[in-house]
């Protein structure tokens, strides 16, 4: 039985996972993600050392992004130009060849995607979407089984949203384009809202109606442009019970019916739903990837020798 390893590349920490037919082999290791050479330094020494032991035969990679996913680009591989020092142009691909092994590779979130669609929340089902809301917001979009991408990986989190500035007055966090979805609910916005972390907030803190009507708004415009089975939303702010609640009451006016599938409570509630894998959808996404990837190359099973 195939031996996979999983990678998640976060923006403070790297996870490392092994597995064999989507169950973790053991407790998964975490490095901090510092510069990227010592980052990949580390990492590189936990996968030579499990693949001079027990074999390695092939390997998936989640990565923050923005980060190229078009094998056919020039970009492919590279981290693109993000706000983390050092990390603009890095090929992180590049120290994992030295392994010789099949390398599969998405964002974070599209390995998210990917994991609960097999394991966990969204099992069994061909089409459906993965929302992460945190220190960034960022979706996984799953249609016909495939994990979708273009030019680059969906970026839904910087969609504009609509404010209604007498009752929200912040005027947004994203650099980009202030009060787009990311700009309103990620945790460093509320931070900014409120003074202190999200997770320290109360259920009925009024901040969260304005977050679940963005959210709900996002929601509202994958139903409606991609069309998804399910929903699955977690992240340390989009992971919380009461707020998924919220977002389903939102969620349900704003479709106003219109959407036959969607037009009961009981729908709305089997439709937003929290992780089944908790934080580890994007590790078992990346065992997803590297079963992809051994499956699309002729490069047969090796070991590295001592």
């Amino acid at each position: 039985m195939s031996l996979h390893a999983a990678i998640e590349l976060g923006g403070t920490k790297v996870v490392v996972g092994f597995g064999r037919d989507g169950a973790l082999a053991e407790p998964v290791v975490r490095i901090p993600t510092t510069d990227p050479e010592t980052t990949f330094r580390a990492v590189l020494e936990v996968l030579e050392a499990r693949q001079r032991d027990m074999g390695l035969d092939a390997i998936g990679v989640c990565s923050f992004g923005p980060v190229g996913v078009d094998p056919a680009r020039s970009d492919y591989g590279f981290i693109l130009e993000t706000p983390k020092p050092g990390w603009s142009r890095f090929d992180l691909l590049d120290p994992l060849r030295r392994l010789g092994r099949p390398l599969g590779l998405a964002t974070d979130v599209g390995g998210a995607a990917l994991g609960e669609g097999r394991w966990g929340a969204a099992q069994g089902l061909a089409d459906h979407a993965y929302v992460t809301v945190g220190t960034g917001v960022g979706v996984g979009i799953i249609s016909g089984g495939k994990l979708v991408a273009g030019a680059l990986h969906p970026e839904a989190g910087h969609l504009p949203v609509s404010r209604d500035p007498g009752l929200d007055p912040y005027a947004g966090h994203c650099p980009f384009h202030g009060d787009c979805l990311e700009g309103l609910v990620c945790g460093p916005a509320l931070r900014d809202r409120i003074g202190q972390a999200a997770d320290r907030l109360a259920d009925d803190h009024p901040v969260w109606a304005l977050v679940a009507d963005y959210l709900a708004q996002l929601a509202a415009s994958l139903s409606y442009t991609v069309s998804p089975e399910r929903i699955v939303l977690g992240g340390g702010v989009g992971g919380r019970q009461a707020l998924h609640r919220a977002i389903r009451t939102q969620l349900s006016k704003r479709l106003n019916g219109y959407l036959p599938h969607l037009r009961t409570p009981e729908a709305i509630e089997a439709y937003l739903v929290l992780p089944g894998l908790g934080d580890l959808s994007a590790i078992m996404g990346g065992l997803v990837l590297a079963e992809q990837a051994m499956i699309h190359t002729d490069l047969p099973p090796q070991r590295l020798t001592r």
